[in-house]
Parts: structure tokens; C-alpha cells; sequence
């Protein structure tokens, strides 16, 4: 009885612990009101919390191709420890972002100009869509493939993303696939084709073949 009782107690206790890691999985808690940089002896003061590399973007036309700017932990130290980044999506006329993930945080997609069509694909293969306008917000969960397109041929596109996480990272899928070194031959007999295409698919994408 008391061996029973015992081993339903340790269970009881391990679920416990399991989901609270669970609930709190991503950036661990720190200790501190922020995390001063290690490689410096110079006073912290406002400048150290401030992030001015955005400036312009909404004074200039969008470029002429798709570009994300960052204002995550390699681009804002003070981001460190905090579980919160940010990013701005400028899309041209037809501009895409591919499918991709982000493996450490869902993402929070705000439209502030144009439209944008949006999607991801869940773990069971279904895919959810959506047509955004302007001041629309879209979630993405955590980890999976997603993409956003502006379908408009005339007119650019904008987005604000938020992240949970002071570096969500960003995993390109056609880049992991065909530009990372992943033998042609497993490519070809993964997606049921000759090496030749998938030789052509590299070429598109500027990766070497």
C-alpha cells in the first residue's frame, strides 16, 4: 500500500513538474531587471534601451524586394532576457515571403498598409488562410510553416510582426531544402522528381548545384 501510494505520489509530482516546464518553455526567466552587456564597462543610461534602426522605413517606398528589418537580440542587445522582439515586413507589388518557421516563438502579423494574404499549415497538413487588410492582425503558432503575399501587382505592402521570444530565429524552407549542402539524390526521391530539377530549383534560388 504504502509502495503504491509512493509511486502514485513521484508520478503526481512529475506531471506537475512536466507541465509546469512545458508552460514555461521559451526564454528562461533571469534574475534581474535587464542584462547588461558582458563586453562593456560603459554606464548603462537610455541609449542602451533604445532601437533607432527602423528610422525611415515609413518615409520611403518599399525596395524591390521583399526585406524584413530585425529588431531582435543580435540586432538590440538589451533585448536579453526580456522574451520579446520585433520585425517590419515590406512588401513590394507581388512581393512573398516564403514559407518558413520560427522555431522559438509564435508571431504576431499587424498590417499597416496594403492587404496581404497570409497562411500556415498545421501539424495534421491543414492549411488556414486568410485575406488581411489594413489594421488586421494575424497569429501564427509557434513552429510552424507559414508565408504572407501581397497579391497586389500596383501597390506595396507593409507588416509589423511581434514576437515572444528575443530570438525566434527564422528556418527559410526552400533555403534549408536546397542551399544548405542536402545531397541532391535525397532531394530528388523526396519530392519524386530527377536530380536535374532539383539542380534547376537550386539555380532559381542563386544556391550552388
Amino acid at each position: 500500500m504504502a509502495s503504491t501510494l509512493t509511486k502514485h505520489t513521484l508520478f503526481f509530482v512529475l506531471a506537475i513538474l512536466s507541465s509546469s516546464w512545458i508552460a514555461q518553455s521559451g526564454d528562461p526567466d533571469i534574475l534581474s531587471d535587464f542584462i547588461a552587456p558582458s563586453n562593456s564597462n560603459a554606464p548603462i543610461d537610455g541609449n542602451f534601451f533604445t532601437f533607432s534602426g527602423m528610422r525611415g522605413i515609413f518615409n520611403s517606398p518599399n525596395p524591390p524586394n521583399f526585406k524584413v528589418t530585425k529588431a531582435s537580440l543580435a540586432e538590440f542587445p538589451a533585448l536579453n532576457g526580456q522574451s520579446v522582439s520585433m520585425a517590419v515586413l515590406q512588401f513590394p507589388a507581388g512581393g512573398v515571403n516564403p514559407p518558413h518557421i520560427h522555431p522559438r516563438s509564435a508571431e504576431l502579423l499587424f498590417v499597416v498598409e496594403g492587404a496581404l494574404e497570409v497562411g500556415f499549415v498545421d501539424t495534421t497538413n491543414k492549411l488556414f488562410t486568410q485575406t488581411l487588410q489594413l489594421g488586421d492582425m494575424f497569429v501564427f503558432p509557434k513552429g510552424l510553416t507559414h508565408f504572407q503575399y501581397n497579391a497586389d501587382a500596383q501597390n506595396q505592402a507593409t507588416a509589423i510582426s511581434a514576437f515572444g521570444s528575443a530570438n525566434a530565429g527564422t528556418a527559410s524552407i526552400p533555403t534549408t531544402l536546397f542551399a544548405t549542402g542536402i545531397d541532391e539524390g535525397i532531394l530528388a526521391k523526396s519530392f519524386k522528381t530527377d536530380i536535374a530539377t532539383i539542380q534547376k530549383i537550386k539555380a532559381g534560388l542563386g544556391a550552388k548545384a
